[in-house]
């Protein structure tokens, strides 16, 4: 009888860099998925106690659900395109400020739970930007070490 023992290899030291990138997108691909669905199907809903007029929230749904499954083909890709990962990088930190402003500016007309509403959107938004800025950031340090 043969006794062979193997033996479990650890991953390169930073490896786990674009694991962090691909799931920070796929949970964000996820939940702007579910904040799409949110303002659609809710738009009538929650028109009275966010101050979200329909005219804004069903646009604003569609293109959450569109930017969802863009999204969702960047984290198919076997490696990820630096370029587009920054693109969304760049997109997160863009929709953060307008979610602020919009919650601030007097452009729509929220309620106070409207704008708490934007405000921990901005936040959500921010997070994932940070996030998938570490991952790309380190992924590109791991590229560069190989």
């Amino acid at each position: 009888m043969t006794n062979t023992t193997t033996t479990a290899r650890r991953a390169p030291a930073g490896s786990a860099a674009p694991d962090l990138l691909r799931t920070s997108l796929r949970i964000d691909s996820w939940n702007t998925a579910a904040f799409g669905v949110i303002m659609l199907a809710g738009s009538k809903w929650l028109s009275d106690p966010l101050g979200l007029p329909t005219t804004w929230s069903v646009p604003f749904g569609i293109a959450m659900l569109g930017g969802a499954a863009a999204l969702g083909l960047i984290v198919g890709y076997p490696r990820i395109p630096s370029g587009l990962a920054a693109t969304v990088v760049v997109v997160n930190a863009v929709s953060c400020v307008g979610l602020i402003l919009l919650a601030f500016t007097g452009v729509l007309p929220l309620t106070g739970l409207g704008s708490a509403f934007m405000v921990v959107g901005a936040v959500v938004v921010a997070v994932f930007a940070e996030l998938e800025f570490i991952g790309l950031r380190r992924s590109r340090s791991v590229a560069v070490a190989l």
